[in-house]
């Protein structure tokens, strides 16, 4: 009996946290990573992740930044309505070399911690 009770307590939290309301972001890239692959220098840089908001709130980008100076990022300055798409654009300043960086994205999402994003840039500079 004590197990039955404890399956369902745990079906109820779980319910309850997918039927949450709100804005939802889900970005195109899968596992929110562009890859620029090899690259010569001369690329301007630019890549764009796509989102939708999937929720049923509109969607508000509070912030979008990188921790370090070699890259620009570019956030919608108006809320993303329910069922709309949007997008970041991500400028790398192509210093040869491998790329590994992340960009912290931060939303008033409901289907992230905090409502903050993680997205991911890799590839190599030649």
């Amino acid at each position: 009996m004590k197990n039955v009770a404890s399956f369902i307590v745990i079906a109820l939290f779980c319910t309850i946290g997918y039927a949450q309301n709100g804005p939802k972001i889900e970005f195109a890239a899968q596992d929110n990573t562009i890859d620029y692959g090899k690259i010569s220098k001369g690329d301007n840089g630019v890549r764009s992740f796509e989102f939708t908001n999937t929720g049923d709130a509109p969607l508000l980008i509070t912030g979008a930044e990188s921790t370090v100076s070699s890259i620009v990022v570019t956030k919608p300055a108006d809320a993303v309505m329910p069922g709309k798409k949007g997008k970041i654009d991500v400028k790398y300043n192509m210093v040869t070399g491998p790329i590994r960086k992340t960009i912290t994205v931060e939303t008033n999402a409901v289907n992230y911690p905090d409502g903050r994003v993680a997205l991911k840039i890799k590839g190599e500079v030649l």
